[in-house]
């Protein structure tokens, strides 16, 4: 079995925590999905947040949806001038058997514009 590395995104419409907690659920939710994995192939998750969202922390979202074994980190994103607003970002560590190949990065909504080149 295989160490690979899934990545993902999601823009918030607004900077309320139940709302990250649904938006965040939703990108877990479907990175899990698209790449046949479970919570027991969870090694660990970062998740980073623009600077301008600060209701919750992300990985409570990951809680709340039953991913609590797992180690989780949460961090703040780059303050770059002219980029995407109430953006959470996601660095999976899973075992899996597909080749990097076939690995599905999720960028839900708006956020499939920040990476056209791997978004699935």
């Amino acid at each position: 079995m295989a160490v690979r590395a899934v990545r993902g995104a999601v823009q918030l419409e607004r900077d309320e925590a139940g709302h990250m907690d649904e938006q965040v659920g939703e990108l877990l939710s479907a990175v899990l999905e698209r790449n046949g994995l479970t919570s027991d192939d969870l090694i660990s998750i970062w998740f980073t947040a623009t600077p301008d969202l600060h209701s919750d922390f992300p990985a409570a979202a990951a809680r709340k949806i039953g991913i609590v074994d797992v180690p989780l980190i949460c961090a703040q994103e780059l303050d770059i001038a002219g980029a995407m607003p109430r953006v959470v970002r996601i660095l999976a560590h899973v075992e899996s058997d597909l080749p990097k190949s076939s690995v599905s990065h999720v960028y839900l909504g708006a956020a499939g514009a920040l990476r056209k080149d791997i978004a699935q």
